[in-house]
């Protein structure tokens, strides 16, 4: 999980809206000056969601699903994929779990931010569709595989890894205490 979570944080294209913003814009038909303002909305929708061709209507539209969207990032998977690394991982192994939680999400920050100029030019809109379907594929992942943590205190999460469906298959008991079984 601390590979998978920091993974689909970032493939859900929320790093693209930040780094892109103006020249996303910019495709979908807005000028200059409104691809830059366009820029300076989603980052004011960013901040305040971390705190709680067809035509300028279509183009206007777009961007405010995507103001919508980043609403939506900042007051889910924005807090969210740093948080929960954080709650999942039994104290013994915690700071590892986030070590690794912060490697794999600048690693994949960087895949994403490199790969979406050319990926941009290939799908066109279809952009859109390639990361929310990334969505689409978190969502069904995070609800089969992610453990609830709610009223679980961190020394009890080794319990709740061992008693979950799918990954007490690869928690085992050593002396009272989990561990995680090799191939």
């Amino acid at each position: 999980m601390a590979i998978a979570i920091p993974f689909f944080q970032q493939v859900t294209g929320i790093n693209v809206i930040a780094f892109y913003a103006p020249i996303l814009s910019r495709t979908i038909g807005l000028g200059e000056s409104a691809s830059l303002l366009s820029a300076v909305m989603t980052g004011i929708v960013a901040q305040l969601g971390d705190h709680g061709g067809l035509g300028k209507e279509f183009a206007y539209l777009v961007l405010i699903l995507i103001c919508v969207y980043v609403a939506g990032f900042g007051w889910s998977w924005g807090p969210l994929g740093w948080l929960v690394p954080s709650e999942i991982c039994p104290s013994d192994i915690r700071s590892a779990g986030q070590s690794i939680t912060v490697a794999v999400n600048f690693l994949f920050t960087f895949i994403v931010a490199q790969t979406f100029l050319a990926m941009l030019c290939h799908f066109k809109a279809g952009i859109f569709f390639f990361f929310g379907g990334w969505v689409v594929v978190m969502t069904v992942f995070m609800y089969l595989f992610l453990p609830e943590t709610r009223n679980i205190p961190i020394e009890q999460m080794d319990k709740v890894w061992r008693e979950h469906w799918f990954w007490k298959r690869m928690v085992g008991e050593v002396s009272g205490k989990s561990k995680i079984e090799g191939p």
